[in-house]
């Protein structure tokens, strides 16, 4: 599977500079620990945990739309309102990952200033860098470099590498992302259309109980959409075209969920609508998803996010805990982890959080801490970081009940 190992965030909202993991190309972060299957942000109200979800939000919008309704999508505000105040005139971000263990890593790096004539948000520079085959060492060879409006491409497999044939030389529209009229245009560059359909397939979670109670229509969808509408869809193909894996997921899910006994998929065939049955522990007739909780949808969608047999690469979840009984909190977290292995069908997750409850199951290396510092903008450490939590951790000392006493924060 794709793993992120390293990212960076520069004038994004509070985050000036934010890095978490390892970036080879970056000598300040090349020999840090790369960024575990699971992790979890954690931190105050107002030190910038949701700009960090929404900046990965930003980016996947990016790779969808052009970068004026990217900038505007979400209630964002237009490219001003995301520009950190004072610092600059770009946005910049650097992701770090591979395509698999045994891959050779792959930068991505892409700034983001504004067009001096019509004020319109305009890619600067964007640049796709990656170890050739035959390179053992030295820097990585920029497969696509452009800035301004133009620049040059590498098409073609490792064995044209050394050929300046191989390069071309290309224009694209600055108003959206080059890498995405490029992965068409250069079928043939793996690396380009390898990395598009990655940022492409990330999975970042909008759901809302409200959405998860709408009926839809009878049909089979594969996948949980980011808000959670269809999942009655997802039910009846999984019903469908993975029965024996169906039935597995109903019964490990069942059995999470307090209270729930059975979940079966029901189509009226007067209206064609589509509705979940929970059959309750000590209730004879079954309720459809408009009678279930917050927290049992919730709980509910997450399992069956997880579960999917063929699930995201990148899966980013904005405080999960909220409307979740504290006591399932560790057993959604444990959950993420058994799914998060860094193995072939598994996903990479993302969590931001506010409960110690969820972070108790954690560890030090999985944790990473945000604060606002005194100029406003927010700064991150990792919580194996600090000698003293390690030592607390290693004596059997819950990390959540750590941050709660205060022995997370700055000191």
């Amino acid at each position: 599977m794709a793993l992120i190992e390293g990212f960076r965030i520069q004038n994004y909202r509070a985050l000036k500079d934010v890095a978490m993991g390892k970036i080879g190309t970056d000598p300040t972060l090349r020999d840090a620990a790369p960024l575990t299957p699971m992790t979890a942000v954690i931190g105050k109200n107002g030190a910038g945990k949701s700009s960090i979800f929404d900046a990965f939000g930003f980016l996947a919008d990016c790779m969808q739309t052009d970068l004026e309704t990217a900038c505007n999508a979400k209630n964002r505000g237009g490219f001003d309102k995301l520009l950190s105040c004072g610092v600059g005139e770009e946005i910049a971000f650097t992701i770090y990952y591979r395509e698999s263990k045994t891959d050779r890593p792959i930068t991505y790096e892409l700034s983001i200033g504004k067009d001096p004539e019509d004020g319109l948000p305009i890619v600067k520079s964007e640049r796709l860098r990656q170890r050739a085959k035959s390179q053992s060492s030295g820097q990585p060879r920029s497969f696509l470099r452009l800035e301004d409006g133009r620049g040059s491409v590498w098409i073609g497999d490792d064995s044209l590498e050394g050929d300046e044939a191989s390069r071309k030389e290309v224009t694209f529209d600055p108003h959206k992302l080059a890498i995405v009229s490029l992965a068409e245009q250069f079928e043939e560059n793996p690396r380009i259309a390898l990395f598009k359909k990655f940022i492409q397939s990330w999975y970042l979670s909008y759901f809302t109980p409200d959405s998860a109670r709408k009926i839809p229509q009878a049909g089979v969808q594969k996948h949980l959409n980011l808000h959670g509408d269809n999942v009655g869809n997802v039910v009846q193909y999984l019903e469908r075209s993975h029965p024996v894996i169906f039935k597995r997921i109903l019964d490990d899910i069942s059995s999470k969920i307090p209270g729930i006994g059975t979940i079966e998929p029901y189509r009226d065939s007067v209206t064609n609508n589509l509705y979940l049955l929970f059959k309750d522990k000590g209730f004879t007739k079954a309720f459809t998803q408009q009678q279930m909780s917050d927290g049992t949808l919730k709980m509910f969608c997450y399992l069956l996010l997880l579960k999917d047999p063929n699930p995201p690469p990148f899966i980013c979840i904005e405080e999960p805990e909220n409307g979740l009984y504290h006591k399932l909190l560790e057993t959604l977290a444990v959950e993420f982890r058994e799914h998060a292995t860094g193995k072939k069908g598994t996903s990479q997750i993302f969590i931001t959080t506010h409960q110690p409850y969820f972070v108790d199951a954690l560890t030090p290396d999985e944790v990473w801490i945000l604060e606002k510092g005194a100029d406003g903008f927010s700064t991150i450490k990792r919580a194996s970081a600090d000698p003293l939590i390690n030592n607390l951790v290693a004596q059997d000392l819950p990390l959540g009940g750590l941050w709660y006493s205060d022995y997370l924060d700055a000191r």
